[in-house]
């Protein structure tokens, strides 16, 4: 779930806008989805996915093209079917001291866009009724995971009643998830997987802590691998985050849960 209200607009660190960047982690994240599902065999389902976007055109799906028409696809319908295969440059350690440049092929699923007001209540309920969808019709799968990416404060009502309604969802294998990142250009400190909002600055920063889920041990695990100190029922949140945290918390949560944590 992708924030697309016209505050996305604003440059971060990068130089690049807050919904650029996201929308270039948004599709990086795919590609590496696509490639981690690759065999010799070729692409096999190991995920569904589904991108939603919710700003001043209201809420939609994120995909477009041959993908427009459902809010989930399985991995291999994404793999056939970016938008366009762009050409960009990427810097390398050459191994002796200097960059080398590189061009490579930047497949391409979601593009950024930003205008309007931020209808969080209409985004997460399109989220829950396609959700409800999903775990009826795989009822004994790894339950969803939703990664939502947001920048400020619900212009459509209070999100919590709805966000709690997505955390109750579930399959035999347990409840939906949901980590919520709120990505900005201010200087401030950030805050990542807290336990508590006691050492939150405002209450809509408390508001998104109390939307978020606890951390299975799993994906606590890999938070704790990638540098990242927490306490005991951590939640899948972030404040304040910038683009290595945003970078980061796409991969965190879209790692599989292997068969020996089961």
């Amino acid at each position: 779930m992708i924030d697309q209200s016209g505050s996305m607009d604003e440059k971060m660190a990068t130089g690049r806008s807050k919904a650029e960047f996201v929308a270039d982690v948004l599709n990086k994240t795919i590609y590496t989805l696509i490639t981690n599902c690759t065999k010799a065999d070729g692409v096999r389902n190991y995920f569904d996915v589904g991108v939603i976007g919710y700003g001043g055109n209201g809420v939609g799906q994120g995909l477009g093209g041959a993908l427009s028409g459902n809010i989930i696809h399985p991995i291999t319908d994404l793999e056939k079917s970016p938008l366009r295969i762009e050409d960009r440059t990427r810097l390398d350690d050459d191994g002796a001291g200097g960059i080398l440049e590189r061009r490579i092929k930047f497949p391409v699923w979601f593009d950024p866009t930003s205008s309007g007001g931020t209808p969080m209540v209409a985004g997460l309920t399109k989220a829950a009724e396609a959700l409800v969808a999903w775990c009826d019709s795989h009822p004994h799968n790894y339950p969803p995971t939703v990664l939502h990416v947001t920048d400020g404060a619900s212009t459509d009502g209070d999100p919590e009643h709805v966000a709690s309604a997505i955390r109750q969802l579930s399959t035999g294998d347990g409840e939906c998830l949901l980590f919520n990142i709120h990505v900005s250009t201010l200087v401030g400190e950030a805050t990542q997987f807290p336990s508590s909002d006691v050492t939150l600055a405002d209450n809509y920063a408390k508001l998104l802590f109390r939307m978020s889920s606890v951390l299975p041990s799993h994906v606590a695990k890999i938070a704790a691998d990638k540098g990242y100190r927490m306490g005991e029922s951590a939640r899948g949140f972030m404040f304040n985050a910038d683009p290595k945290d945003i970078a980061n918390f796409f991969d965190i949560g879209t790692r599989p849960r292997l068969t020996a944590d089961r």
